[in-house]
């Protein structure tokens, strides 16, 4: 064996870049197949990803419960819709029951990761400037990971505390002081209703208003939760109720909008009912009544968020923010409101990705993208990036809920690198006409959503890029990605490699 054999031979057969849910989703598949020979390289000092990171008082999952764990490993939650800490909870028991904590490289932050041509291997970079090695790339960095910085004027210059709901300060107390809150999305409907109780005032500064449901949150008892823990029928039963529920009003309603829009017009009926039996003032009303349609932004639930703007010491304020001061908030009416603490809820990248990812062009990942618009294969692959694997990319997230997604691309990739395996391959990846196929097929039915409908015109959606286009979420039923997950034509892919007989494959499903 020469010097040159032994240099191909990566550190690892694979690398997963992040340990969150996504992460290890990726992580225990490899260990069910038998791949063992895998590292996670976790920025952080924990596992948890978005549930980690977002501990904001009142934080918790705004899905029903039953439908937000793996389906191989369900929870006893204590509420159908569970806090915060209980997912993190979960994650750290899923780590450490799969045996995944010995894999992961803690406080490694990934600053580059570069696919070798020549050696068909990945090349990922820390931030303490040491390299790990790997032949494939599972780039499990999260869509909630990175936060939005809001482009606002005199930021800099606040002279007091500036709080993202990302990372919450939990060692600083909010009792009896002025408090702003820029933003009215999921976080900010969250954690105002918890912390207008305690703050001498409060000034939530809202760009676009958004559609809230009544929250059924009930607290389980320990008979509801024995019988979920230890009967497989009421398991199942209370999980498949959830996701049809999910998969009814949320995806099924957005993708066949154009088709079906009674769906989303009787769910916005219904929001729009509740906002009516929450607030009878009719200016403030107004001012919490969304002019895009539902479902245009992510929609949540709540009890006790409409209630909150009735309170003497609270304020919402719909003029346009013209500049942070060092004392406050001015607004584009010259009105200055002076505050202690500045609470950002502004949102995420959400795709952007939080490293420079370089393909086998010599570009990254974001490159790509802002030029050539945001495109995937199936939502796990994209031309251009051998040996990677997305969970999710564009177009990916399908089904009642993230753990969904998850599952239908790890199968994927995994459905990919055993091929390779069986054939000796080093380096596959998604053939450019594959990619174009899949791309034609969802535009040619993302016209029908209804995030390109006229109703959504102002929404200032993330669902909706800068190219105009909504590649958050695939244009399809659940069922309908799940069932490609399992067909899909690995002649989709090449292959090739020492020891592959033949660069492009054609070996059936």
């Amino acid at each position: 064996m020469s010097d040159k054999d032994l240099y191909l031979l990566p550190e690892h057969e694979v690398i997963i870049v992040g340990a969150g849910f996504g992460g290890m989703a990726a992580a225990i598949a490899l260990t069910r197949a038998g791949i063992d020979d895998f590292v996670m390289l976790e920025r952080e000092s924990e596992v948890g990803g978005v549930w980690r990171d977002n501990t904001y008082p009142g934080v918790a999952v705004d899905i029903p419960s039953f439908s937000y764990s793996y389906g191989f490993e369900p929870n006893a939650w204590s509420r159908a819709f569970a806090p915060g800490a209980e997912l993190f909870s979960y994650a750290k028991r899923c780590a450490a029951k799969y045996g995944l904590r010995p894999r992961i490289r803690f406080d490694s932050e990934v600053s580059v990761a570069r696919f070798d041509e020549d050696d068909h291997l990945w090349r990922v970079e820390l931030s303490d400037g040491s390299m790990v090695t790997g032949r494939y790339l599972f780039a499990c960095h999260g869509t909630f990971s990175t936060p939005t910085k809001p482009a606002i004027p005199g930021l800099a210059d606040f002279a007091g505390r500036v709080n993202y709901t990302m990372r919450w300060d939990h060692s600083h107390d909010l009792t009896g002081e002025r408090v702003a809150v820029i933003g009215t999305g999921a976080s900010a409907l969250q954690v105002i209703p918890e912390i207008a109780p305690k703050v001498a005032a409060l000034k939530v500064f809202q760009r676009t208003p958004i559609w809230v449901l009544p929250k059924p949150n009930p607290r389980l008892d320990g008979i509801t939760r024995l019988a979920l823990d230890k009967l497989p029928l009421a398991r199942r039963s209370a999980r498949l109720a959830t996701d049809l529920f999910a998969e009814l009003f949320v995806t099924f309603g957005a993708v066949h909008y154009a088709e079906l829009p009674f769906i989303v017009g009787g769910t916005e009926t219904m929001a729009r009912n509740f906002l009516n039996s929450q607030v009878k003032d009719p200016v403030l009303r107004e001012k919490l009544t969304p002019t895009y349609g539902f479902g245009c932004k992510r929609p949540s639930f709540s009890n006790t968020y409409y209630r909150t703007y009735l309170r003497d010491n609270v304020e919402l304020v719909t003029d346009g923010i013209e500049r942070i001061t060092p004392n406050g908030v001015r607004t584009i009416d010259g009105l200055e409101r002076e505050i202690d603490t500045l609470v950002l809820a502004t949102g995420f990248k959400v795709f952007d990705v939080p490293y420079d990812l370089y393909g086998s062009a010599g570009e990254t990942l974001n490159e790509r993208w802002d030029r050539d618009r945001r495109q995937s294969y199936e939502g796990t692959t994209v031309h251009g990036f051998p040996n990677m694997f997305l969970t999710p990319g564009p177009y990916g997230v399908t089904g009642s809920s993230l753990f969904a997604t998850f599952d239908i691309c790890v199968k994927h990739a995994m459905r990919v690198i055993r091929a390779a395996h069986r054939r000796g391959a080093t380096r596959v990846e998604v053939t450019a006409e594959a990619q174009d196929r899949f791309m034609e097929f969802v535009h040619s039915r993302e016209g029908k959503t209804m995030f390109h409908n006229r109703t959504c015109a102002g929404s200032n959606t993330y669902y909706i890029d800068q190219h105009g286009d909504a590649p958050y979420l695939r244009p399809t039923a659940g069922v309908h990605a799940m069932w490609a997950q399992k067909t899909f034509g690995l002649n989709d892919y090449r292959f090739d490699g020492h020891g592959c007989d033949s660069v492009a494959v054609g070996v059936g499903r």
